[in-house]
């Protein structure tokens, strides 16, 4: 009888990580908690993010903070009634923002951000329907002084393996015919890359994981310790304990884990999102940062997505109305040309303090794999985490040493 193995967690990590295991001859179930695929992965701005090495967990961010807040016009939100969460993760991100820990952090993000896109054209290229778009993005700027400082700032930051440019005339055009006046500058990032649409690519790789020989099952999860290893039991059926569990849920995972024994300080990072179906932007445009206000702007197969916010809380607290309003009055002062009705979204991505993934096997249950607090990058790192899920499944030599994504990170601050 074939090994068998069970995923936890039907989000993009789950679902590539699924994959992974049923294409090496594994017998694979995969459980998933969100069939109306409500979660960050289903709602995220469909960029590939291979700029983002430097952990957000960093001197210059928490300098930065006070003029980021919500209150003030920026993108950073603490909710007053969400303290019970968010000033934890504030008390351990300043550790982790410590000069030695934050190079030792970004030294590890860089290796595993450096093999993103590799990873999304081997997967890509297994999947129907041009999932991947490897056409770059844009940064943009509204006055001189945000486009000069912008573009020092940039200039000055390790972007790892993305490279940008300055834009040319056509490209100046292009942007100025959306919101009706040339931008005070612009930047095109030239290698970095954005998914097409974020509901194909759901069905793409169920579709693969089921033609693999893979099953999802629709529930909700829960592990306990049976004997040495971890037992799942789904919707409260009867415990099982497989050749492999692989946790992927997201932002639900530090909960999932603690009966083994794991510490993992995870928090919601919440983001919000509206979609409008009418609207007259070009087809072909790669994805547009707005940063003077902490905003992209995604062009999907069937709407434009306009995306902000750092929302830092409980997941299951309820959304904030007033975030989805200012993205309309940004929507509206820049004049794009898009019109409501708008559907509205919020989600929580899974994040740690030092803004780095849990990836690893555990050390209290040796069938138990973990993928999960991939933070803004969970669409970006979602193969080469699938790749690395495979090799550790498999007990195979693995592409970098990912010792700084193990959970004992966290055990050894207790």
């Amino acid at each position: 009888m074939g090994e068998k193995a069970i995923i936890i967690g039907g989000g993009v990590v789950g679902l590539a990580s699924a994959l992974a295991l049923a294409r090496r001859g594994i017998d694979v179930t995969l459980g998933d908690a969100d069939p109306g695929r409500t979660a960050a992965s289903w709602g995220n701005a469909g960029h590939i993010a291979i700029e983002q090495v430097e952990p957000l967990a960093s001197r210059a961010a928490i300098r930065s903070a006070p003029k980021r807040l919500f209150w003030r016009g920026g993108a950073l939100a603490l909710p007053r009634g969400q303290w019970r969460a968010s000033l934890p993760f504030a008390w351990r991100m300043l550790s982790a923002a410590r000069l030695r820990r934050f190079e030792s952090g970004k030294e590890a993000l860089s290796m595993l951000v450096g093999q993103a896109m590799p990873a999304w054209l081997r997967l890509a290229a297994d999947l129907p329907g041009n999932i991947l778009r490897d056409h770059g993005h844009f940064v943009v700027w509204e006055s001189p002084t945000a486009a000069r400082a912008g573009r020092a700032a940039w200039a000055a930051a390790d972007t790892g393996t993305a490279s940008f440019r300055d834009i040319d005339a056509a490209e100046g055009q292009e942007l100025a015919a959306l919101v009706g006046t040339a931008p005070a500058g612009a930047i095109r990032f030239t290698n970095t890359g954005s998914v097409a649409d974020l509901g194909r690519l759901a069905d793409a790789l169920e579709g693969a994981f089921e033609r693999a020989g893979g099953r999802i099952v629709r529930g909700r999860a829960h592990l306990s310790r049976v004997a040495g290893r971890a037992g799942v039991s789904i919707d409260g059926g009867a415990v099982t304990v497989p050749d492999h569990i692989v946790l992927a849920a997201g932002v639900r995972s530090g909960s999932l884990i603690a009966p083994l024994g794991h510490r993992a300080p995870i928090v919601a990072e919440r983001g919000y999102h509206l979609r409008s179906r009418d609207h007259d932007w070009p087809a072909g445009l790669p994805p547009v940062v707005f940063e003077d206000r902490s905003m992209i702007v995604t062009r999907y197969r069937d709407c434009v997505q306009v995306a902000s916010f750092v929302e830092i809380g409980d997941p299951d607290a309820p959304p904030d109305p007033a975030k989805w309003e200012r993205l309309e009055r940004h929507i509206a002062e820049l004049g794009l040309p898009m019109r409501g009705p708008f559907d509205r979204w919020m989600g929580s991505r899974p994040t740690f303090p030092d803004y780095l993934p849990a990836i690893g096997r555990s050390g209290s249950a040796d069938n138990l794999v973990y993928a999960f607090g991939h933070q803004h990058l969970g669409l970006t790192l979602a193969p080469i985490t699938a790749e690395i899920v495979g090799a550790l499944v498999a007990h195979e030599a693995l592409p970098f040493d990912i010792t700084a994504f193990d959970l004992d990170r966290f055990a050894r601050k207790a």
